[in-house]
């Protein structure tokens, strides 16, 4: 009997016309490292609006937040590496642009977790003594139900949808992860009710057959609603090995956040061109990987 075969490639202008106003979307990604920046650019074109966000953030939630697409933002931190403050972050949350639930890097991965497991909450230790839990007055503990002591109740952060950029896909929504910085991405997409990737390239599912790309393929396909195709789409973040964090750019980007940014949407995130309006595919190539 031979069974369908499912083709979940889609454009970047179809998987952001998925998304709805209102929602909560988790960004994949680590600061400075493979976001995917693609699909937020299309974000920040969009109409969408009132959106709660979770991420390990960095120039996706500076740019998200700089539209004006924010409501709410749930947070371990916020940064371009390279750069330690994202500075539209810094001036929209200076301003109270948006509401913010930040916790320790380590219970957001346990929110992500909780809720991929249909959980409420996971206890843990971190938070405790901290002003994590002067700032976050919801987030509960609870006592040790085998002895002394009591934990923060962390309670899960459910998604509607997750967005991640890995190195290589398939048709069917497998996907494979070429550098050194893996970290979370399959929590934000067990997460989520869907999660969609865009990827450097789409190869013919044999190519996952090396040994070493099992290793390095975290994310379930059965959870993938929709791939796209994006040549340096985590860019000016680095997408290792292929091409590290666009320094220069991100410099350029950060004072935006003073002199008002709408030159930046203008020339970057409205090109019709992005990778030649950036200076083209081989300059991408030529960025140093971070070392850190």
């Amino acid at each position: 009997m031979e069974y369908p075969v499912i083709d979940k490639t889609m454009s970047v202008a179809d998987i952001v016309g998925e998304l709805r106003s209102g929602m909560t979307i988790g960004i994949g990604g680590w600061g400075g490292r493979r976001k995917p920046m693609a699909l937020i650019r299309e974000m920040v074109k969009s109409d969408l609006t009132d959106l709660t966000i979770a991420a390990y953030g960095g120039c996706d939630v500076g740019m998200l937040a700089s539209a004006g697409k924010i409501k709410k933002l749930i947070f371990g931190f916020i940064s371009l590496d390279v750069i330690p403050l994202e500075a539209h972050f810094r001036r929209a949350r200076s301003a109270g642009e948006f509401e913010v639930m930040e916790v320790d890097e380590g219970m957001f991965q346990l929110g992500l977790k909780a809720a991929a497991q249909n959980l409420s909450f996971l206890p843990c230790m971190a938070g405790l003594g901290t002003d994590v839990m002067t700032y976050n007055p919801d987030i509960k503990t609870i006592e040790n139900p085998y002895g002394e002591g009591h934990y923060v109740a962390m309670p899960a952060i459910k998604l509607d949808v997750a967005l991640c950029h890995v190195s290589e896909a398939d048709k069917l929504g497998n996907s494979y992860i070429g550098g050194p910085d893996v970290f979370f991405d399959e929590w934000f997409c067990r997460a989520a009710d869907k999660a969609y990737l865009t990827t450097e390239r789409i190869v013919d599912t044999p190519a996952f057959q090396e040994d070493h790309k099992i290793m390095r393929m975290p994310i379930e396909r059965n959870l993938i609603a929709g791939v796209a195709e994006v040549p340096f789409g985590a860019h000016p973040t680095s997408n290792g090995p292929d091409y590290g964090i666009d320094v220069a750019h991100l410099k350029a980007y950060s004072a935006t956040a003073k002199e008002g940014w709408d030159g930046y949407v203008k020339e970057y995130v409205n090109a019709a061109d992005y990778v030649k309006t950036v200076g083209g595919a081989d300059h991408i190539r030529s960025l140093p990987l971070p070392v850190f």
